[in-house]
């Protein structure tokens, strides 16, 4: 067809097929809610310090709040280990905590019943005798069925699970749980590790000036 100049018309070819383009579309929008739910997903992927927990006051808190370096500890009032643990956890406290370190108490009652008291007495007791300046939480469960949830992932993250009063679990600043250790085992030989761990955040936090 001749257009008026005399010169032949010339239709635009598309260089795509528009019919692809709404398929194409769509792919693409699929991929990236994909991506968007693999990074949620990520990013949610739990740590010891993501749990919320009952203080000893009854206060719910955040684990968040003591990210860092954290020994784990069910602790009794009434058991063999309980003089030797609570002196030997609050000097270990008091030299290293509290701004990169913590002890984090979880009274219990499971083993032998020798956490019968409240929450009010346990911390009485706890402050009083020995000093403690440790945070501590309400009374729990630590072990079977009816362990908080907390207590839950430190045993899935080592295979190991409480079977009596005192059992410590070393807890690093992404919340990852290094290593457990039971009752027979004493705070001083433990004390090592927790000291390698508190001195590796204060490197990188030099180097980090």
């Amino acid at each position: 067809m001749l257009d008026p100049e005399g010169s032949v018309e010339h239709q635009p070819a598309s260089s795509f097929p528009k019919v692809l383009l709404i398929p194409l579309a769509m792919l693409l929008a699929i991929a990236a809610l994909l991506l968007l739910a693999f990074s949620a997903t990520r990013q949610k992927e739990p740590d010891f310090y993501t749990f919320k927990v009952v203080n000893i006051r009854g206060k719910l808190v955040s684990l968040e709040k003591y990210r860092g370096v954290s020994l784990v500890v069910n602790v009794a009032s009434e058991c063999g280990y309980t003089d030797s643990h609570y002196k030997a956890l609050q000097q270990l406290q008091r030299d290293l905590g509290p701004y990169h370190f913590n002890v984090l108490a979880f009274p219990c009652n499971q083993f032998g019943q020798q956490e019968p008291d409240t929450n009010k007495e346990i911390e009485s007791f706890a402050r009083k005798t020995y000093g403690a300046s440790f945070p501590m939480f309400s009374k729990i469960t630590v072990s079977g069925a009816g362990a908080i949830p907390a207590f839950k992932y430190l045993i899935e993250s080592t295979g190991e699970e409480p079977t009596w009063n005192f059992w410590k679990y070393l807890v690093d600043p992404n919340g990852k749980v290094v290593r457990a250790w039971d009752s027979t085992v004493s705070v001083e030989e433990i004390r090592p590790h927790v000291t390698e761990l508190v001195r590796k955040i204060i490197l990188k936090k030099k180097d980090e000036l």
